[in-house]
């Protein structure tokens, strides 16, 4: 079955950089887009970026955009969100997530996510 362990969350500072990371198993990863979510205390789970199954084409959120780059390797596994120049309103947890079908467009398979916390 499909699974996803996000890891690399923590406690920092505004302004500092944080590498999450996500390995999957379950499914052909190389064929599949990525993406991270994240849900702040009391709001909805929202969209973050997304990697296509190439790593070639990317997309995020302008509340993002310039700050977070999301990138894949098919080889292990993995897709990392790398996170630069940190806000308080980063603060959140953070999900990877996979389509149900390399064609579909909805993410329906989530990690446990992993906690950010950023401080003022």
């Amino acid at each position: 079955q499909v699974q996803l362990e996000e890891s690399g969350g923590g406690l920092v500072q505004a302004g500092d950089s944080l590498r999450l990371s996500c390995v999957a198993s379950g499914f052909t990863f190389s064929t599949y887009s990525m993406a991270w979510f994240r849900q702040a205390p009391g709001k909805e789970r929202v969209f973050v970026a997304t990697i296509t199954w190439s790593g070639g084409r990317t997309y995020y959120d302008d509340s993002v955009k310039g700050r977070f780059t999301i990138s894949r390797d098919n080889a292990k596994n993995m897709v990392y969100l790398q996170m630069n120049s940190l806000e308080p309103q980063d603060t959140a947890v953070y999900y990877c997530a996979t389509p149900s079908c390399p064609t579909c467009q909805r993410y329906e398979y989530y990690g446990q996510g992993t906690q950010v916390t950023v401080s003022s």
